[in-house]
Formats: C-alpha cells, structure tokens, sequence
C-alpha cells in the first residue's frame, strides 16, 4: 500500500510553484521578454565573490571537503556562528545546541518533530505565513492552526493570539522578516509576544516553544532592526538560513539554535538531533558548512532589493493599487482590485504577470510579489499593470 497523504502531496504543488512552472510553458509560447515572473523567492543578487573564491579554494585545497561532519553539524562552524550572533545581537548562543541543516525548511519541520509527541498537538501560526508550515506540522502528526493578522499593519492582533493559545499548544512559528507581507516584528511586538506565552506557560503548565523562522533576518530596509528572539523569550527555537541573504538557495544550508535558556534544552536538543536522524537529515553539505567557518558574517548587497521595492510600489500605486510598504525580506503584499485573489491572479496572468495569490498564506484578498529579480524585469513589468489597470477601470 502506498501511503496516499504522500501520494497527494506529491501529485499537488504549492501555488508558487505551479505558477512557476506555468510561467516556463507561457515563456516558450509568448516570448520571456513577456512573462514577468514574480513567484519565487530565488535571490537575485550573487553571492558575494569572497564567499564564491573561497568554496573555490576549500574544494581544491581540502582533501577532506566531501566527507560526512559530524551529525550534528562541524564544531567549527557552530562556533563561528555563535562569534556571529553574539557580535552582532550581544547574545551567546552554544555550540552544543546548534544543528545543521539543509536550509531553514529542515530546521522548522525537525523542530515541530520534535516537539510534537501526540496527535491533539497543535502548532499555531500567525498569518500570513509560508504555506509548507501547514505540511511540516500536519506530517509531524500535529494539527495546525494559524490566528490572523492586524490587517493594518499586518503584525499580531494580540486578543486572538491570546485566545488562539490553549493546552495543546506545543509550538508557536513566527516568521520576521515576514514572508509574504515584509513586515518586521520589531521590539514591542516581540516583547509582547513573549508575555503572552509567557502566562500561557504558567496556566498550562508545561513549555510553549516560540519557533523563529527567520531566513531573511538579514534584509531590512530604512534602518529597520529585527530583534533577536532568544534575548526576549528562552522557550526559543530559531530556524536560519543563508538562501537569502547569502544568496545561496541551492545549497541547502542552515541551522536550528535551541535558546542555551530554553526548559529541558538538553532533552530538546537530543530530540532534535534523534528527529534529524529520524528523517534522515544527519549532517548538512560539507563544502558550505566549510565555506561559513570563515563567512558566517557575510551578506549579499541589499540594495537591490530596496530598489526593486522602490520601483514597484512607487508605479503601483500610482495606478490605485493598494500595497503594504515592506520593511525587510524581498517580497511586495498588494491588495486584489477584486475580491478574489486567486481570479486577480489568473485574469493577471494573461497579462504574462505572474502574481502569487495570498489565500495559501492564511490572508485573503491579496497577492505576492517576489521583487529578487532583476530591475529590469522590474522596470520593464510597469507598462504590463498599467494595461492591467486600465482594463480593470481602476484608471
């Protein structure tokens, strides 16, 4: 018998992707110079050339570059991120409660492994949120519940948070930089956060584990600072990656800090590291463990990315549409001239713009611009959305 929950995932992809791959077939047909493909969070910018001349040099000066770690990842380089984050955030994290992984996917689904131990566990979301959260927590054997936004500056409404929360929540996932709105929870969100969980503990009596996935943590605009979790909250858990801001989505590397403060943090992090092992994710790539030894403090250039935000949001609402001015991350949250996000989408794709409906998100009515592509793309999408527009009669 094949495992038929399996059978679905695998037959269905997400919208992002099956907008993606629509988005090949239409540039084979019309031309890409057409198609303005907004969906994937792919980073645009290159890696930085130090980081690129070093895995260079890694791969022919070290003989022992395609060998296993250890498990949990090299000791080195957990050390090195530890350098990092207590230079910058002032905050020591432990090299013994840090695990490799293949990107920040792997870190939230071990983490909700690993804290789930019972069917009427439940991982609760604030949307909007990345899609797989929901797939990482219901194949963990959780169920998964999200609590929406303050749709005015698309932050906590902390009322439904609050009565979000009951006895069987295990594990809380916030995501700032945020995917899909670019909002940053910034200080007075997090510390209030933070108290919430902090008397929900005490009522339940057991741990509430924050998960902090935080991939774009690095890209911030205006002089926005993202606060770093662990310093506000010990039950964390964080879920990084360098795919963004080292622009390095292909090689799969990142890591899960258990909070050196967290209750049970030696058990956690034992049932981390049997949870990697369970799935079979032991031991992150070699090369690019290696390479972050000597650049875990590196970021690809930001601008870009501000530019691109500029670029758009400056057209776009000259054109009536409605936007939520980003703060970090590389994406653009626009509000559907019709109530329907998924029919904007697809009357938008006739247009070759090809724009991510945000009800996967948990937020209805909006779509998703991914803005990590070239300025060019950009620029030359502008006149695409004005006819958009003008069809639409919001000009």
């Amino acid at each position: 018998m094949i495992n038929e929950k399996m059978i679905k995932l695998g037959s269905s992809r997400s919208v992002i992707r099956e907008l993606f791959e629509y988005g090949k077939i239409l540039k084979e047909k019309i031309g890409e110079d057409k198609v303005f493909d907004f969906t994937l969070g792919n980073p645009s910018v290159p890696c930085p050339d130090e980081v690129n001349k070093y895995a260079s040099k890694v791969i022919l000066e070290d003989s022992s570059v395609h060998a296993y770690t250890s498990a949990q990842g090299d000791l080195a380089v957990r050390k090195a991120i530890v350098k990092y984050n207590k230079d910058k955030y002032g905050y020591s994290l432990n090299e013994n409660l840090i695990y490799m992984t293949c990107g920040a996917a792997a870190a939230i689904k071990i983490a909700f492994s690993s804290i789930i131990s019972s069917d009427t566990d439940e991982i609760l979301a604030v949307a909007p949120f990345f899609p797989e959260y929901r797939v990482f927590a219901e194949t963990s054997g959780a169920k998964f519940n999200y609590v929406k936004c303050d749709e005015e500056n698309f932050l906590v409404d902390f009322d439904a948070f609050e009565k979000a929360i009951t006895n069987n929540t295990r594990g809380v996932i916030i995501n700032s930089p945020n995917n899909p709105s670019g909002s940053v929870y910034d200080e007075k969100t997090i510390i209030k956060i933070s108290e919430i969980l902090d008397k929900k503990q005490k009522e339940y009596g057991e741990p509430i584990y924050l998960i902090a996935d935080e991939p774009y943590r690095e890209i911030l605009f205006d002089g926005e600072l993202c606060p770093f979790i662990p310093k506000y909250y010990k039950n964390t858990i964080i879920c990084y990656s360098y795919s963004k801001a080292l622009s390095l989505p292909g090689e799969r590397i990142g890591y899960l800090a258990v909070s050196p403060e967290a209750d049970n943090k030696e058990n956690l992090y034992f049932a981390v590291m049997g949870a990697g092992r369970a799935l079979g994710y032991v031991c992150a790539p070699s090369l690019f463990q290696k390479v972050l030894i000597e650049h875990a403090d590196k970021t690809s250039e930001i601008a870009p990315y501000k530019d691109n935000r500029d670029i758009l949001i400056n057209a776009l609402e000259k054109l009536n549409f409605t936007c939520v001015n980003p703060k970090g991350a590389f994406y653009l949250f626009v509000k559907s001239p019709i109530e329907d996000a998924v029919e904007f989408s697809n009357i938008a794709k006739t247009y070759g713009l090809l724009l991510v409906p945000s009800d996967s998100f948990g937020v209805k009515g909006y779509v998703r611009i991914a803005t990590c592509v070239s300025k060019e793309t950009a620029v030359n999408s502008i006149p695409y959305f004005t006819r958009l527009a003008k069809d639409l009669k919001m000009i």
